[in-house]
């Protein structure tokens, strides 16, 4: 019943216990696991000392005295209400050993039979990356780019085949793109990116993976290098909007949308403070790069625009948006695609792209 097969477990789903301590949980953990650890952190680290300083047997006689009990039981009926609700489920430790034996074990004593995870999470996690070293080596991806404000994303997540890696960032990937509620880990992010591409390459072999054009950095969670170089040398859909729209888009975007998130966050009252503190901590991420006059011109803009937005009218927010694009976004992104033109497999507007990204195969010319 234990089992090593890797892969069935991410393609299917399949609803695990992690029974590592919460902070081995926090740095790094997979979808559809939920945390219900053997033991609790600060019983984690007496044991551990105590393994350094007198040995394994020592260390787990101190186990069994920390957790026993009402304690112990405790945990095993929440073992076994998860094992009677996910009847197809796993357990899993670290490396599959003592820790995920002992739950094992004292899950049969309370009448309940569950099966683990060979390697337990570090075999887990060794073998996506090994899947991801294989997919950015043999399976095709394609890139869908356009400048800022294209509403790029919006059609990725219409495209089958998408991984929308904005979306497992919670993140919209410029310096104004931070969302309230924060971010994964950064092995959580690699870990749900890698699963998302499994599953796309296991039910479509055939199709590529199309992916957002991307810096290094989405907010914190920096993409996998071996990902990073793979997308640098695919070919690309160049997504082509009128600089209206995408003043708008970013609009509607960044203001609109956002103030709803942050009232969602923290509470009306709060919610236009913590807005505005946001848009200006955002700006002053890119003020070496605007340079000290124009940040100082978009600055003023701002500050402008919160002051109506703040008595009832957002539209002014549009203005600092369109100085930023037309004379920091679009630069930069041209400078960057003069280098990468001979990589665009196709360039219109969003109806086309959508519909040559439908049919398009690697290896068909433009």
């Amino acid at each position: 019943m234990d089992t090593n097969d890797y892969l069935r477990l991410f393609v299917d789903d399949v609803p695990m216990i992690d029974s590592r301590a919460p902070i081995e949980f926090q740095h790094g953990a997979f979808p559809n696991t939920v945390n219900l650890p053997l033991m609790a952190d600060h019983e984690r680290a007496l044991v551990g000392a105590c393994y350094k300083e007198q040995g394994q047997d020592a260390a787990i006689r101190l186990g069994h005295q920390l957790v026993n009990g009402d304690v112990k039981a405790q945990r095993v009926q929440l073992w076994v209400n998860f094992a009677q609700q996910n009847p197809s489920g796993y357990l899993y430790c670290f490396r599959g050993g003592l820790r995920s034996q002992i739950c094992q074990q004292w899950m049969r004593e309370a009448g309940c039979d569950y099966p683990r995870i060979i390697g337990g999470y570090k075999a887990m996690r060794r073998f996506l990356l090994e899947q991801l070293d294989m997919l950015c080596q043999t399976h095709p991806l394609l890139i869908l780019a356009g400048h800022t404000g294209a509403a790029k994303t919006e059609l990725l997540q219409k495209m089958p085949g998408a991984v929308d890696l904005e979306a497992i960032a919670n993140h919209r990937g410029s310096a104004f793109g931070k969302k309230p509620d924060g971010q994964p880990s950064q092995i959580d992010f690699e870990n749900r990116v890698i699963i998302a591409m499994i599953k796309l390459c296991h039910r479509a072999p055939d199709r590529p993976i199309i992916l957002e054009d991307e810096s290094r950095l989405i907010g914190r969670c920096a993409l996998p290098p071996v990902l990073r170089d793979a997308m640098a040398k695919a070919p690309v859909l160049l997504l082509d909007t009128d600089a209206e729209d995408r003043v708008n888009h970013s609009w509607q975007n960044y203001i609109l949308r956002k103030s709803k998130e942050w009232q969602a966050e923290v509470g009306h009252q709060q919610a236009f403070a913590s807005f505005s503190e946001d848009l200006r901590d955002s700006l002053s991420k890119i003020r070496k790069r605007l340079g000290g006059d124009r940040y100082d011109e978009v600055s003023q803009l701002l500050e402008s625009a919160l002051l109506a937005h703040k008595q009832g009218d957002a539209t002014l927010h549009k203005g600092w948006i369109r100085k930023l694009l037309s004379d920091y976004y679009d630069p930069m992104y041209e400078w960057q695609w003069q280098k990468h033109h001979a990589r665009v497999v196709y360039r219109g507007a969003a109806t086309d792209v959508l519909a040559y990204a439908m049919q398009w195969q690697p290896g068909v010319p433009k």
